[in-house]
């Protein structure tokens, strides 16, 4: 399978999950995929382990993509570092496709100079998110990473801590006009793509907001929004 190319010019695709529309998702295969393309920037997701270490999965359990059943936030990071997970054709065998740490996802977006876009996974603690901000400064990385998340609590302790950080509050909905509450703490915005049409972009932009939109794989929507203006696109398989 390959990557489908869409003419974008200067707005730059995000690759979701890693190129998760050829390897596995979250897997060091789909960020190196990735890597290996002209993608911006990576996109994953982080949970925080029982045992209190970070682990790059989406689901909060992991049946969909390894068949076997766990609680990610409920089982320790040996129990998950151990499993192997399915490959795109559902079927186990690659022992490579294991769950990443974050530090490990952090040096393949360094190694391949891309921006790293990280989702808060639930709401954590703010000394978790402390420690999630201590392993990206531990490999040099802050300045090249936004961080995304559904929790506004989280983006309030990002905010917080780093008052000058990208960070993007992830929206599945427009509903009442986020506007105000972006702008009160300094936050762009990354919202389900069909929520966007071209009054909505400008009107983000004129409150000096970035847009960034998920989950993008169809190419007329892509040029769609590129006309539109959004700053981001985020994708399984375009590029």
């Amino acid at each position: 399978m390959n990557t489908i190319k869409v003419k974008h010019d200067m707005v730059p695709f995000v690759a979701h999950r890693g190129c998760s529309g050829i390897e596995k998702e979250n897997t060091h295969a789909a960020f190196v995929a990735a890597g290996n393309r002209s993608y911006f920037g990576i996109e994953t997701d982080v949970h925080r382990t029982l045992d209190g270490k970070f682990i790059c999965f989406h689901d909060d359990t992991t049946g969909r993509v390894a068949i076997d059943n766990m609680v990610v936030e409920q089982t320790t990071f040996d129990t998950l570092r151990n499993l192997i997970l399915a490959d795109v054709d559902g079927k186990k065998g690659r022992t490579d496709l294991r769950m990443p740490t974050l530090q490990e996802y952090i040096q393949i977006c360094k190694k391949y100079g891309k921006i790293a876009v990280l989702e808060l996974k639930n709401t954590f603690e703010p000394a978790d998110v402390m420690k999630i901000v201590d392993v990206i400064k531990n490999e040099d990385y802050l300045v090249s990473t936004i961080f995304i998340s559904f929790s506004f609590e989280n983006m309030v302790t990002l905010r917080n801590l780093l008052p000058e950080q990208p960070c993007q509050y992830l929206l599945s909905k427009w509903g009442e006009n986020p506007i105000p509450q972006l702008k009160e703490y300094n936050l762009d915005l990354d919202i389900r793509y069909t929520e966007l049409n071209a009054e909505r972009i400008q009107a983000l932009h004129d409150a000096g907001i970035k847009v960034n939109c998920w989950t993008v794989d169809d190419k007329k929507a892509a040029e769609q929004l590129v006309e539109w203006g959004v700053d981001y696109i985020t994708t399984n398989i375009l590029e």
